[in-house]
């Protein structure tokens, strides 16, 4: 399916691996010239030659922490006028509210929130006067069905969420929409993290523990980078003009609501 998104242009946050990578293979197969991000250079620069391997596309890499000023100048330096982007951060590790000092908080709000606020403060306008713009947030399904020890990442990304609403609703007339993705089990390294912090503090196998986590699931199985960034594809495609505003699940079913 042609998405209309060849010759455009995507930064793409956090996307050396996982869900960031996902959505950054799904673009440039798509079409879309990209810069990727990460901070680890081996891993970042070994993600852009599979990149290059796969599409006919350039790939510009930015070594930085995006939730810096200097990282977010050099995205933006290497890619001025971006028709995409797509907000992605790592977020603070499990950690029981108690253990939190304001430092810490300080912290993961800075990277949740405020980090992505920040960069489409950035792009926004341009977006507005070219009447292009599609920006997708990654979050979690963690916003909607609290995970006990990751209580300020869901906080933050809440945060972001209702900020974004009223923002998403005032460009939508400039063909500009802002979207938020909410991962569920996802196959990534964050999740076999929280596997193996629930196996210490229960005294269970990593893999019983696992397997206790997707008999949640109907889906009954973790969701893949790849399909995850084919959805995030879409929200950037010429066909998702009239969607703005929206927080979707991508979560196999796990979240148990109807509406």
């Amino acid at each position: 399916m042609d998405l209309g998104l060849s010759g455009r242009k995507a930064i793409i946050c956090a996307s050396s691996r996982g869900l960031g990578k996902g959505c950054a293979v799904a673009l440039a197969e798509a079409g879309c010239d990209i810069v990727i991000n990460g901070r680890d250079e081996q891993t970042l620069a070994a993600t852009a030659r599979q990149l290059r391997d796969k599409a006919a596309v350039r790939v510009d890499v930015v070594a930085a922490d995006v939730s810096t000023a200097e990282g977010q100048r050099a995205l933006l330096a290497a890619c001025p006028d971006p028709d995409i982007l797509i907000n992605n951060n790592g977020g603070p590790p499990f950690r029981d509210f108690r253990a939190l000092d304001r430092e810490a908080i300080l912290e993961g709000v800075t990277q949740n929130m405020v980090t992505p606020i920040e960069l489409i403060q950035g792009v926004i306008d341009g977006m507005c006067e070219r009447r292009f713009g599609r920006i997708v947030n990654i979050t979690s399904s963690s916003v909607y069905m609290p995970i006990p020890g990751l209580d300020l990442s869901s906080g933050a990304r809440a945060g972001l969420t209702s900020f974004l609403a009223g923002v998403a609703r005032s460009v939508a007339n400039k063909n500009v929409t802002i979207n938020t993705l909410l991962p569920g089990k996802m196959d990534t390294d964050r999740l076999t993290a929280s596997f193996k912090n629930t196996s210490a503090q229960s005294g269970k196998s990593v893999e019983d523990v696992k397997a206790a986590a997707l008999k949640q699931v109907p889906a009954a199985r973790m969701g893949t980078p790849e399909e995850f960034g084919n959805t995030c594809a879409f929200l950037c495609s010429t066909f998702a003009g009239y969607i703005t505003g929206q927080n979707i699940l991508v979560d196999g079913g796990l979240y148990p609501s109807a509406f």
